[in-house]
């Protein structure tokens, strides 16, 4: 660190002092009962829901590929997840759906899951973390085609806004097979509104 550079407090404090003075800009008492606690509570909060950045999804795969030598569809389907909002820092949560066609090796089942919290747990859109989620697996994997589709609730349209209750956003990512073959595409699409 240079001597021109302050030295930086820990993450959960400065969050905890932001959080208190963003109470005190509200009109509440951070010091009354039900608030006493709140500053470190939201701090900590924020902290675990954005753990993903600066995760490489390698090392969340490890060693968890697997020769394989069959070709046809793996698909994993509702995948819950959760995820704040890049415009308003309010949460959007649903189902993410996963399929993609082996090319000699498939993923450790538990470790798509794992890949989703990786950039879940970030501030999104959920159209990025669509398409993080399919490139990082076609990465990490090599397969012939990649596909994800993710459904979910957005509360800063919820709460907020227009406020629409029970409106759903879908996005879809479709790599290399998937992209190129209608009935690949349809045979997921299938599966994934079963």
């Amino acid at each position: 660190m240079s001597a021109a550079q302050p030295a930086r407090s820990h993450p959960i404090e400065e969050l905890t002092t932001i959080t208190r003075r963003m109470l005190v800009a509200l009109g509440e008492d951070p010091e009354r009962e039900g608030l006493a606690d709140t500053p470190r509570r939201v701090a900590e909060s924020l902290t675990y829901l954005t753990n993903g950045y600066g995760v490489d999804p390698r090392q969340v795969v490890g060693s968890a590929l697997y020769e394989h030598e069959g070709d046809d569809l793996v698909t994993v389907r509702n995948i819950p997840f959760y995820a704040l909002c890049e415009h308003h820092v309010l949460p959007f949560f649903g189902r993410c759906h996963i399929g993609y066609l082996p090319a000699g090796k498939v993923i450790g089942l538990s470790k798509l899951p794992r890949l989703v919290d990786v950039f879940a747990h970030r501030l999104q859109l959920q159209e990025r973390l669509t398409r993080q989620i399919a490139e990082a697996i076609d990465h990490v994997l090599r397969p012939r085609g990649v596909a994800v589709v993710m459904e979910a609730r957005h509360l800063c349209v919820e709460m907020r806004g227009v406020e629409k209750v029970d409106s759903d956003t879908v996005t879809s990512c479709l790599l290399g097979g998937f992209r190129e073959n209608a009935a690949l595409r349809a045979e997921f699409l299938e599966l994934v509104r079963k």
